[in-house]
């Protein structure tokens, strides 16, 4: 008799349920019943159930079991771009905190594409009994079709519905314009992100308040890929416009930026002074170090985690019932002043010189 392990092309297959109940002279239920509920099987019976399974190679498959209760003990975490040295830490601080709750963290890169991220969530909300949205660049109202299949969080963005976790972007922008003015600025040019980005738009805001307040100017230029390669056309843009002073929407822009001004002659901070957000790991190893609004990427890691797991193990029926408006949990910034920041000199110092090739 062919078993049900027989593919018919000659290539083996695992062993299944089928194979192991017909080895066993048993019901396939009764061979399911002796790994998920053991206690319900003769206890000879499940043992020699278990004898034939090891010899066999057949093993149970958990996350199908799991998937009819929901029970999956998996969490996702959706990236906009993994590559990215913002997410080093926080995806750490995610998987230390899922792992000491008994959970396993999926991680998923969308890219900086609103439709990878649907497609990933699409995917994964199955399978998972929560997520994390990472700096997403969804709408808001389609984080809240996500957020009615599973309990959702969202980090690094802040909703009155969501449970939402970010950095204090607002006070990090004010320390920073503050410094800049210390140093003798008059003028702030704001090197921006992504539009989808609801960082990008807090920290231009928090700016524009805090040069108001401080009898200052500013100026927005972009938007530009939070990349290098960002950072290096934004580059060209402030050569044809010049400033002494200069604050990118993250790090990773900033150091491309210092690079394109390099190669262009501008000197920083001699000749424009430049300030990242995150300190991310490498924001030290440029040349000159830069200086940066820190965010505390492990804790938010953490934090969007143990907020996932509290909502999790609330009761159903709380889940159930319309909540009021919910405060985003604000993690503490701070400024990390380096190198990429002086006195500011005179616009009129800055080189004449003409624009190379700035794409390597």
């Amino acid at each position: 008799m062919t078993s049900r392990s027989d593919r018919g092309d000659g290539a083996p297959s695992r062993p299944t349920i089928y194979d192991v109940a017909a080895a066993c002279g048993v019901a396939p239920s009764t061979v399911s019943r002796a790994f998920a509920r053991p206690g319900r099987v003769n206890a000879e019976t499940a043992e020699r159930i278990r004898r034939v399974a090891e010899e066999m190679g057949y093993r149970t498959n958990p996350l199908a079991r799991a998937l009819p209760t929901g029970k999956t003990s998996l969490l996702a975490v959706i990236v906009a771009d993994v590559t990215n040295p913002f997410f080093f830490e926080l995806l750490r601080g995610a998987e230390e905190t899922a792992t000491e709750a008994g959970y396993t963290l999926l991680v998923a890169d969308v890219q900086e594409s609103v439709e990878a991220e649907r497609r990933a969530l699409d995917r994964t909300l199955p399978m998972v009994e929560g997520v994390v949205l990472a700096t997403s660049r969804m709408s808001d109202s389609s984080i809240r079709v996500a957020a009615k299949q599973r309990p959702t969080v969202v980090l690094n963005r802040s909703m009155s519905d969501i449970a939402s976790v970010a950095t204090d972007n607002s006070r990090g922008m004010r320390r920073a314009v503050e410094h800049l003015a210390e140093l003798g600025h008059t003028t702030i040019t704001y090197v921006a992100g992504p539009d989808a980005s609801w960082a990008n738009g807090v920290r231009w805001q928090a700016l524009r308040e805090a040069v108001h307040e401080l009898g200052l100017r500013a100026r927005r230029i972009g938007p530009f890929s939070p990349t290098q390669a960002g950072g290096l056309s934004a580059a060209g843009a402030i050569a044809g416009s010049p400033t002494t002073a200069i604050i990118a929407y993250n790090d990773v822009l900033a150091i491309g930026l210092m690079r394109g001004l390099t190669s262009l002659g501008i000197r920083v901070p001699e000749d424009v002074s430049v300030i990242g957000f995150d300190n991310i790991f490498g924001a030290d190893f440029c040349t000159p170090q830069l200086t940066t609004v820190a965010a505390p990427l492990r804790q938010l890691g953490k934090v969007a985690v143990q907020t996932l797991l509290a909502d999790l193990r609330a009761p159903r029926s709380s889940r159930l019932v319309p909540r009021g408006p919910l405060k985003t949990a604000l993690l503490p910034s701070r400024l990390v002043v380096r190198s990429s920041t002086g006195q500011a000199s005179p616009l009129g110092d800055w080189p004449n010189s003409a624009s190379p090739d700035l794409s390597a």
